[in-house]
């Protein structure tokens, strides 16, 4: 019996490093691409889930449709929707069956101070906790993810750090340095080193943010601005500048899918979980409960009025959610024999940390008798529905 001796194996040109890596001690590091789990630090990165809408207009900053993905424009009007691949796309045949689309409605022009983009909010325990280190320049993590534009040209993109002092790395949407092909999917990755003025807390706040921009105008951006490091923000510049093609065109289309962040100098194969539990995990940020939910049982107190319901959650949610509501008659509610209806009002008891239920406070009527048994749902007219947001 033989033992092979060396202090690492790469490929016969090298070019991309060792694929494995031998320590003294009997350890060894090594690239692989299988489907490793737990590795992708994007939630929704495949654009599965939408509790909201499946399209929407994209408000001036928010989120409309598909989960965790926010937006931000500062004048015009964008389309947000969740897509569908079509067989002949290559993400398809590597499993992506959805995509976010930015569309542009009218040509929102290009003017100075203009803005459009997609964000990504990190909670920063997730990044804390993830094994990168990130105030060491020799330590990695890669983006990459697919897209397609319907114009010819190059786009821009930024990680940015929340916590601290922010700062920003600045990359390129192209194809290998040259303009996207048109109505063309691209595959891109880009891999990111630490930087020592970093900070990353451990906790629930936004530890750092993913970008996509189909356009920054000139007070945002600047030509000299690295693409290899960290910058401190200053003056508000956050990229370089970027062709206006998009921007100044109408019905443009701006798409994303498989979108992966992960530790190391690698990017591997696209980490596919199920509906199920891409959907739980969007669920610590946003609970939706639509048309005709049944939220429960609960008691009118004091003589108020109010309801006291306990409503279980299906995650636990990031911190104390906000409550959202949509429509004239969404509540329902019945107290003996009379039934309550109208858009009420809903406030959330302040929980303890880590709460798995809350109790909403919801206004049944004036004529609600004290004590009485009370049963809740949304009302069935469509468009209503009630939803609970933890978002970044």
């Amino acid at each position: 019996m033989s033992t092979l001796k060396v202090n690492a194996i790469t490929d016969a040109a090298g070019a991309n490093g060792n694929a494995i890596t031998l320590a003294s001690d009997g350890t060894c590091t090594a690239k692989i691409t299988n489907n490793l789990s737990n590795r992708n630090l994007i939630i929704n990165g495949g654009m599965q889930v939408s509790q909201r809408s499946t399209s929407a207009n994209a408000p001036s900053s928010g989120y409309a449709t598909l989960d965790r993905w926010k937006f931000q424009i500062n004048n015009g009007t964008i389309t947000t929707s969740q897509g569908s691949t079509a067989y002949t796309d290559v993400p398809y045949k590597e499993g992506h069956r959805n995509y976010l689309r930015l569309l542009n409605q009218s040509g929102v022009g290009a003017a100075s101070n203009q803005y459009i983009q997609t964000d990504y909010h990190i909670e920063a325990q997730d990044i804390a906790n993830s094994g990168w280190d990130y105030v060491n320049s020799n330590s990695k993590i890669t983006l990459s993810f697919w897209v397609r534009s319907s114009i010819a040209q190059k786009f821009q993109g930024f990680l940015m750090s929340q916590d601290g002092t922010s700062y920003i790395h600045p990359f390129e949407i192209s194809n290998n340095g040259s303009n996207l092909t048109a109505n063309t999917w691209t595959k891109v990755t880009k891999t990111f080193g630490g930087n020592g003025s970093l900070t990353i807390n451990n906790d629930t706040g936004s530890g750092m943010r993913v970008s996509f921009t189909p356009i920054y105008g000139t007070q945002f951006t600047d030509n000299s601005i690295s693409l290899t490091d960290w910058t401190a923000i200053s003056g508000g510049t956050y990229c370089r500048d970027m062709t206006t093609t998009w921007s100044t065109t109408t019905n443009a289309t701006f798409d994303i899918t498989g979108v992966q962040l992960e530790v190391g100098s690698v990017a591997t194969d696209f980490e596919h979980r199920s509906y199920g539990d891409e959907l739980a995990r969007c669920q610590r940020y946003c609970v939706d409960f639509p048309v005709s939910s049944q939220l429960g049982l609960g008691q009118v107190y004091s003589g108020s009025g109010w309801v006291q319901l306990p409503v279980a959650l299906p995650v636990t949610m990031r911190t104390k959610p906000s409550v959202t509501k949509n429509g004239s008659y969404w509540f329902n509610s019945n107290v003996g024999n009379a039934g309550h209806s109208g858009d009420r009002t809903v406030t959330v008891e302040n929980p303890s940390p880590g709460a798995h239920m809350y109790r909403l406070f919801v206004q049944a009527g004036s004529n609600a008798a004290n004590a009485v048994t009370v049963w809740c749902q949304i009302h069935d007219a469509a468009g209503t529905y009630m939803r609970l947001e933890a978002e970044l």
